[in-house]
């Protein structure tokens, strides 16, 4: 529970990122946190592991049905928000690909 603390402290930090994926249903696992999203890239769960032996961060993406989607290892603390972000709500032209996909122009 004490990791799952922490690594929410950290995405508090800057919370108008983390409300754009959707975040919602946070849970405690072991060394770490979950929670699902609605992000424009990735929608499911993701799950953020504390590695002890590198003294990082792991991430991983599930889809709505509990399948790895993707895996990314090696995450400093001050990245962590970024990688998340990158993974879930931002592309590149991202702005321009939510315009196309909601028919905004």
């Amino acid at each position: 529970m004490e990791m799952a603390n922490y690594i929410l402290s950290i995405l508090k930090t800057n919370l108008n990122i983390v409300w754009s994926w959707g975040f919602n249903s946070p849970k405690s696992i072991q060394n770490g946190l979950s929670f699902k999203v609605q992000g424009f890239l990735h929608k499911g769960w993701v799950l953020v592991e504390y590695n002890e032996g590198s003294d990082l961060f792991d991430i991983k993406l599930l889809s709505v049905q509990l399948k790895e989607v993707k895996s990314i290892k090696g995450i400093y603390v001050d990245e962590l928000i970024d990688v998340i972000d990158d993974a879930v709500e931002c592309c590149e032209n991202y702005e321009q690909k939510v315009k196309e996909k909601y028919s905004l122009l």
